[in-house]
Parts: C-alpha cells; sequence; structure tokens
C-alpha cells in the first residue's frame, strides 16, 4: 500500500448544465489519482427551494458520461455531485457519481433541513448504506455536505473499511459556517483516524475553505474562499502510524 494523490476542485457550479459539464475538462489537473468536485456541481440547486426535478440524470446520462470520459483521459478516478431521478419524479436523489479507476454513486442521506432550509421539500434522501470502493489499497467512503454533522454515517463507512472520507459540499456561507466546516471535518478524521477530503463550492455563496485532514487531524491543504483547487498526497503509512499512536477504533466498546 502506497499513496494516493488527491486534487480538489473549488468551483462554483453554474444554473446551465451544459456549462457545468463543459468546465469538467478544464479543471480537472492531470497528475492526481482522485479528482473531487463539489456538491450539486452537474447544476446549482438555485434560489433557495427550486424545483431543481428537471435538471435530474440518470446515472449514464450526460454529465455522469462526461465524469467518466475524464476521468479515463486523466487515468484518475473523478467524484462530482449531481441530480438523479428517483422514485418521486419531483424530488430527485442528490448524488455523487465516481467514475474512473473506480465506479460507484451515492445517494445523500441527510437532507439539509437546517439552518432555515428545507432540501427535503425539493429532493428525496438516499438509503442509509454506507458506500464505499477500493482505489490503490485506500478504501474511500462517501458523504455529501450535512452529512457531515451525523458522525454515525462516517463510523459506518469505517466500519464499511473506509480509509478516506471524501465530503463534497455546498456547505452555505453565514455567521459560524466556516468555524463549523473545518471543526466537524477535523473531529470525523481524529475520531475515525481517516483521512478526510472535502471540498465545497466557493463564495459568496458557499464557504469555500475545502480541506485535506490527516488522521491525527493536521490540515495538509487548505483552500480560501475563492476558486482553487487544492492538492495533497496521502499515504498510507500515516493512516497505519496514527492508529498506533491513537487506537482508538480498536480500543471500542460500543
Amino acid at each position: 500500500m502506497g499513496s494516493l494523490r488527491v486534487a480538489l476542485v473549488q468551483q462554483a457550479s453554474g444554473l446551465e448544465p451544459d456549462a457545468n459539464r463543459a468546465s469538467l475538462d478544464g479543471l480537472a489537473p492531470r497528475d492526481a489519482d482522485l479528482i473531487v468536485f463539489p456538491e450539486a456541481y452537474a447544476r446549482d440547486f438555485g434560489e433557495a427551494g427550486s424545483d431543481v426535478s428537471a435538471y435530474a440524470e440518470p446515472l449514464d446520462g450526460p454529465f455522469a458520461t462526461e465524469v467518466a470520459r475524464v476521468a479515463e483521459e486523466r487515468r484518475a478516478t473523478v467524484v462530482a455531485g449531481m441530480f438523479e431521478p428517483g422514485e418521486d419524479p419531483e424530488r430527485p436523489f442528490n448524488t455523487l457519481v465516481a467514475r474512473g479507476g473506480a465506479a460507484a454513486a451515492y445517494r445523500k442521506i441527510h437532507l439539509y433541513d437546517s439552518f432555515g432550509y428545507r432540501e427535503s421539500d425539493r429532493l428525496s434522501a438516499g438509503p442509509p448504506e454506507p458506500v464505499v470502493f477500493d482505489l490503490q489499497g485506500f478504501g474511500v467512503g462517501l458523504m455529501t455536505c450535512y452529512d457531515l454533522r451525523f458522525p454515525e454515517l462516517a463510523r459506518a463507512l469505517v466500519d464499511a473499511g473506509a480509509e478516506v472520507l471524501v465530503v463534497p459540499a455546498a456547505w452555505v456561507a453565514g455567521p459560524h459556517k466556516v468555524d463549523h466546516w473545518r471543526t466537524l471535518v477535523r473531529a470525523r478524521a481524529i475520531e475515525n483516524t481517516v483521512f478526510v477530503v472535502a471540498v465545497g463550492q466557493p463564495g459568496p455563496r458557499y464557504s469555500g475553505h475545502s480541506l485535506v485532514v490527516d488522521p491525527l487531524g493536521e490540515v495538509l491543504a487548505e483552500a480560501e474562499d475563492g476558486a482553487e483547487v487544492v492538492t495533497a498526497v496521502l499515504q498510507h503509512t500515516d493512516l497505519e502510524r496514527a492508529r498506533r499512536t491513537n487506537p482508538s477504533l480498536a480500543n471500542r466498546r460500543l
């Protein structure tokens, strides 16, 4: 087991799906094993409470197909957020699609019914099942934005084999929000002795501050609030060393 080069693309998505899809190729770097775009990158949420059902696409639709093409061209795995049709045609899933060296899809479990928002009015929650895939000897688990506030999901992912938690987000800006984001990302890393790769959309609407945190809580790389690409290298030996230093997973009694 060796290393994993990660790139976090902190870029805003717009209201035109064609433009967002076209931007994937120009923004994805060529020297990463795992390239992560934010939540809802295929099409932004729009005004709070907007109906996004018209922008839902299947997992073999134009956006996911382009994600796969870019991933293949880069010889990488690309993760990006989109809306996917579900059982309720008026309330699609908020989905992460992974394509390339690994293929997976994760439908957001915890919808953002908080801080005055009601994501569940327009979107359906996914099944409460952890999604983990293997990438170059690392178990990679997927979470989305508000999921970060629920340590139970992070622990379920770790129990399913995750050693890296990937968290695409559109973390709405506001009082306390950057502090909550940074604190929760570091907490999920420390309590589970895992890497956390958390990428958000930039300001002014969202909080930015995409960051990579190691299994002892050290911030390896962090963006500010503007458009930026952040890179880091995850070493499996660092994870093994952290778990020897802090064997909290082995010491669990519940």
